[in-house]
């Protein structure tokens, strides 16, 4: 093997040192992104189960006034 084809094989592989650097970036960058939105969808749920906590307990105290309602009749 010559010195040409050495310095050759070094430029492909630093290219694809190049390429897989750079996707790495892109993956850490993406799950930068989707580690946020999983931490915006957490909170948003949390809300939405404090929201259906407040309405099933609205829910049972008119069931109870109802009921109430309905033994005084």
């Amino acid at each position: 093997m010559d010195k040409r084809d050495l310095i050759g094989e070094l430029r492909q592989l630093l290219a694809r040192i190049d390429a897989l650097a750079m996707q790495l970036q892109r993956s850490q960058e993406e799950n930068r992104s989707l580690r946020q939105q999983h931490e915006q969808m957490a909170g948003e749920r949390a809300q939405l189960l404090a929201k259906q906590e407040q309405a099933r307990t609205r829910v049972e105290a008119m069931i109870g006034r109802l009921k109430s309602l309905e033994q005084h009749t």
